[in-house]
């Protein structure tokens, strides 16, 4: 069955994350050969992404990567994902690869 599912990447500069980009595909197998295909996918797939605002607080402040990893850790950091999601439709859970691009550095295995 054909499912939806994302490279997102966390563009992030001396250690604030300043946007995030995504690309979509549709895609038949297993779980593992969908995040296989991303991962295999990463680096040439960050040119074509498509821009979204990274998360700013009431000040103005883009969010540290620090407090994104401490969202992690707790399964929350989907959330800051919604415009994404809705962007490309995806269903709850959508399978996704994150990779960070750190200082221009995009680092995917």
């Amino acid at each position: 069955m054909k499912e939806t599912i994302l490279n997102i990447y966390l563009v992030i500069d001396s250690g604030i994350i300043k946007e995030f980009r995504a690309v979509a595909y549709d895609e038949e197998g297993s779980d593992e050969q969908k995040i296989a295909f991303l991962k295999s996918r990463a680096k040439d797939d960050y040119n074509k992404s498509i821009h979204f605002d990274a998360p700013i607080d009431k000040k103005g402040n883009y969010m540290p990567y620090n407090k994104f990893h401490k969202l992690e850790k707790r399964g929350l950091q989907f959330q800051l994902f919604e415009e994404i999601f809705e962007a490309f439709k995806v269903p709850d859970k959508p399978l996704v690869c994150m990779t960070p691009v750190v200082d221009g550095e995009i680092y995917s295995n």
